[in-house]
Order: C-alpha cells, then structure tokens, then sequence
C-alpha cells in the first residue's frame, strides 16, 4: 500500500493570507495608527493645530484625522497655547473624562513653560497637572513639527506592552505601560533650501 504524498502548492493552505506576529505588536500597531485627538486650542497655537488637518499638511496620513470633541471618543489630548489657571481645572476635568490608555502633547513654548508670560494668571506649563508625553516647542510651533510629535508619540506607544500588563496581577500595573521620560521636538522645523529653490 503505497501513499501518495502532493508537493507544490496547496490550493486550500496557500491561497490565503496569513499573517503571524506577536498580539502586544497587534494591538500596538492598531493603537499607533488610530490616535484620535482632542484638540484643547487654547491660544493662537490652535491655528497650526488647525492647519495640521488641512489638504497641504494632511493629519490623516498618520491616522489621527478623527478629531473628537468628545473626551470619551479620544485618546489625545493636544494642549495648543497658554493656559492660565481659570482654564487649567476645565482641561484637567476634560482629561480625566478620557478613557485610559490616553496620550498628552504640550504643543507650543506656552503650553510647555508658560512661554512669555511670566504672570500669577498663567499656568508655567501644562506638566504642572497633566502626565504631558511629547513636549513641541515653538511660538508658534510648525504643522510639521506637530506631524514630528505625532510621529514620536506613534514610536512610543509601539514601545508599549500592552497584554503583559493587562495580566499583571499587582495594581499599580493598570491597562499599559508607558515608557520613561518625555519627548522634545523642536518646534522651529522648517525645510531646507537647496541652492536654487526659493
């Protein structure tokens, strides 16, 4: 009795597509390419917020084009401008209304330090009551440089292990992990010419 045994391609195993990868690089993956902002436009840094979603610099190539104005439909916090201290319990109240796991960028040299405003109104960066992840700086900062951040913020949360610590069993593990310290982008982020552009 002789068994016949068919090598080349299999029509029911290799016509599908197959992927095989890690889960915690899965939900990473899909977490990095779907960051839904919360733009909070504070100050004049709200205008390159705004032209961030726009045609020319495009927000949705990166996927983060849903900008929700609800804190329970986002998972990015983006802080443009100066805050000062009447505002500063309406921006803490809003982001702790965000589902975990949340994100903050400090977009802006007011947002971050405080800027120029040396004054009793004014909060001396948004760090002070907010866990900020990427700091841009700038007055303003560049469209591209708030595309840089996001990018640099997408590094991060791939970096992030997330079923490890979904079965964590001690409290202080809660839903994620983030990694230590923040991220600084220059906020002057211009082109560079090559001779005979202009």
């Amino acid at each position: 009795m002789t068994q016949q045994i068919t090598v080349g391609f299999d029509q029911k195993i290799e016509s599908r597509d197959l992927i095989v990868t890690r889960l915690d690089a899965a939900v990473d993956w899909c977490r990095k390419n779907s960051v839904w902002p919360m733009p909070m436009g504070l100050a004049c840094c709200a205008i390159e917020l705004m032209a961030v979603g726009a045609s020319r610099f495009d927000i949705a190539r990166f996927g983060a084009e849903v900008m929700r104005f609800s804190p329970r439909q986002s998972d990015l916090m983006i802080v443009a401008g100066t805050c000062v201290y009447k505002m500063a319990g309406v921006v803490k109240r809003v982001w702790d209304q965000m589902a975990e796991p949340k994100w903050c960028i400090a977009m802006g040299a007011c947002a971050s330090t405080g800027g120029m405003y040396r004054s009793y109104a004014v909060v001396q960066g948004v760090d002070r009551f907010l866990p900020v992840d990427v700091y841009i700086s700038g007055c303003p900062p560049r469209p591209e440089a708030l595309l840089e951040g996001l990018m640099a913020l997408q590094r991060k949360i791939q970096q992030e292990t997330t079923v490890k610590n979904m079965k964590r069993s001690d409290q202080r593990g809660g839903l994620y992990d983030r990694p230590q310290g923040p991220i600084i982008v220059r906020g002057e982020y211009a082109p560079k010419m090559v001779n005979g552009d202009r």
